[in-house]
């Protein structure tokens, strides 16, 4: 498979590179060379490789939920009515067309799905689960989970699982 590890192996700069754009994604090729200490061209050249075997997928900005008015985190435990095909299917659609879902893992054990939702308030949340989740035919149960406070949140990749 294209990008896969096993495929190219990186060296310690790519990784080096790969680090620092986790840190910061706005940084030039210039700041980008000086850290990784090497000249600009090597290091966009290196930058373009990363892109195009897949090991960056794009360049985001980190929002503040709560500055945005959605402050509030639900995990929601989604078990399907049966297991089959079309159900999974139906439901991944669904979620995939709603903008409060931002993750939806396919778990194992007691639920098949977890989601990571981010809503207003309790109202937008139950509004969500009568009128939105409600109307998925494939949910057979929702478990919900209220998050007090984020402890801890990272959009970076654990380099050191890597190697």
């Amino acid at each position: 498979m294209k990008g896969n590890i096993s495929d190219e192996i990186l060296d310690e700069i790519d990784l080096d590179i790969l680090r620092a754009l986790q840190e910061n994604g706005k940084l030039t090729t210039k700041e980008l060379a000086d850290r990784v200490h090497l000249t600009t061209s090597p290091v966009h050249e290196r930058q373009k490789r990363l892109e195009e075997l897949g090991y960056i997928k794009k360049y985001v900005a980190v929002l503040d939920p709560k500055k945005l008015g959605c402050g509030m985190i639900v995990l929601c435990n989604v078990r399907l009515k049966q297991h089959s095909k079309e159900n999974g299917l139906h439901f991944v659609e669904s979620i995939n067309s709603m903008e409060e879902v931002t993750d939806c893992w396919n778990t194992s054990g007691e639920y098949d799905f977890m989601m990571k939702m981010y809503v207003r308030d309790m109202d937008h949340y139950q509004d969500l689960v009568l009128n939105t989740l409600g109307e998925i035919d494939s949910i057979g149960s929702l478990h919900s989970i209220f998050v007090m406070a984020e402890v801890k949140r990272s959009n970076s990749f654990p380099m050191n699982l890597s190697r």
